[in-house]
């Protein structure tokens, strides 16, 4: 384990700034443009496509996704930047990588990416520990993208830290009665809806050429079979007789 030995500027729009930040992983990592994406533990179908398409498009551009190493959408966010070109923000110390469930992404991030916390490595997290990693993700990030969210739910305090922060806030276009939260925000004009999502990346500059084979980067976040095939054709048939793609339960996996 080591510590973050250089100003990290991003911070200082904190209420009360950490004196000192855990890390395991690449620190330079925190030199870089930087994303943080946010939302619910339960992401539908429609979210898990579009937040894996935004994730991986940023970092195809050199840019960081921020979130915090949860279930749901910030799961979703890292796969979909891949290990390398993503941050991750615990509420717990870095000798616990909680969620177990994340255990392995969380570890794949150790050694590819940055793992961060505020907390002594033996914390173990509480309710008031993820508020004060909540608050260094949206501080990290240079806007905030919440995938999805419920009304008075904890991604809704992180909306909150970034209005505070006088960050950018992007949602998805949701449907009616889905994502009460990131509708309300539409609706009172605090956010801007992702209706277009390449001029969003465009935000960001033009993607790098670096031979990422975009369908397998689409795959990280296990789209249905029926919305790769749209998407990719003949070219998911060649993947998957390659064997480089599993088809199960209705899912593409990259192997």
């Amino acid at each position: 384990m080591d510590i973050v030995d250089f100003e990290v500027p991003e911070l200082k729009k904190m209420k009360r700034p950490p004196p000192v930040l855990y890390c395991r992983g690449r620190k330079r990592l925190l030199t870089r443009r930087k994303v943080s994406i946010v939302g619910t533990r339960r992401p539908n179908a429609y979210t898990k496509s579009v937040i894996g398409q935004i994730a991986g498009g940023l970092a195809q551009r050199g840019v960081v996704v921020v979130s915090g190493a949860a279930m749901g959408v910030d799961a979703l966010a890292h796969r979909g930047a891949g290990a390398a070109d993503t941050i991750a923000v615990l509420g717990c110390g870095l000798n616990h990588r909680y969620p177990a469930v994340n255990a392995s992404l969380i570890e794949e991030i150790e050694t590819e990416g940055l793992v961060l916390s505020r907390f002594e490595a033996d914390f173990r997290a509480a309710p008031w520990s993820f508020v004060v990693r909540n608050e260094i993700v949206v501080a990290l990030g240079e806007v905030l993208v919440v995938g999805q969210a419920d009304r008075n739910s904890g991604t809704m305090r992180s909306v909150e830290f970034a209005k505070r922060m006088g960050k950018e806030i992007f949602v998805l276009p949701h449907r009616l009665g889905e994502s009460e939260g990131t509708n309300d925000l539409l609706k009172e004009g605090s956010a801007e809806a992702i209706y277009d999502l390449d001029a969003f990346l465009l935000r960001f500059g033009e993607a790098e050429e670096n031979g990422a084979d975009d369908l397998l980067e689409f795959c990280r976040c296990f789209p249905t079979y029926e919305e790769t095939l749209k998407r990719f054709g003949d070219r998911l048939l060649e993947a998957e007789l390659e064997g480089r793609v599993l088809i199960r339960n209705g899912l593409v996996v990259p192997t």
